[in-house]
């Protein structure tokens, strides 16, 4: 009986300490709300922080920025109010299989958005040229292999420091760039198509 329980009582412990171990060996995020982190969402509404650039139906729901029904020619964008030059930015999204969506960064002007004046971290599964789809840095760094965002809740890691822009897709990085073609701007939302939900997003200048 005795030899029984200390079977059970060191299964019991093994068990603990692998679910401490897989704990702390899983993919950490940033500090995304320590010393120096800005949010620019709080959960309830849009706000100020933001202009919009294209028309969809930007709204929040149960804790997200939500699109789904661009109506704009182009793409949608809520563009950050202030400039960043060197940073992090960390954003917890959800899209659909079809969205095209993505976070676009140092953007040359605010009210013209497009991937040639910006770096965009893209979100797009079904892009039809995969190399700058999902975790990648669209005509700058290609992703290879893609991964898949849609139908769950993500995680994007970015930083810009300088010449060096890396991506970080759940915990994984997904691209790296060496370029100094546009050195401070705004960041920016993107509601292309399909649905783009975005949960937290939050920016520590560097």
């Amino acid at each position: 009986m005795q030899r029984a329980l200390n079977r059970t009582f060191a299964v019991a412990v093994g068990l603990v300490v692998a679910a401490v171990a897989a704990i702390y060996l899983a993919p950490q995020s940033v500090g995304q709300t320590g010393p120096g982190w800005v949010s620019l969402f709080d959960g309830k509404d849009i706000g100020s922080g933001w202009d919009r650039v294209g028309e969809t139906n930007w709204r929040v729901e149960d804790g997200a920025i939500v699109a789904d029904k661009r109506t704009s020619e182009g793409a949608a964008h809520l563009v950050s109010k202030a400039k960043y030059k060197d940073f992090q930015v960390y954003v917890e999204f959800w899209s659909s299989d079809d969205a095209n969506s993505g976070i676009f960064l140092r953007c040359q002007d605010p009210a013209k958005i497009t991937d040639r004046s910006c770096y965009e971290a893209n979100i797009f599964d079904q892009r039809k040229d995969p190399s700058y789809g999902t975790g990648g840095i669209v005509h700058f760094a290609e992703v290879n292999p893609m991964p898949k965002a849609g139908g769950k809740w993500n995680t994007y890691e970015i930083t810009a420091k300088g010449r060096l822009i890396t991506v970080v897709l759940n915990g994984q990085k997904t691209s790296e760039l060496h370029n100094g073609l546009f050195a401070e701007g705004p960041i920016t939302l993107q509601h292309g198509a399909g649905v783009i939900k975005f949960r937290k997003v939050a920016i520590r200048p560097l």
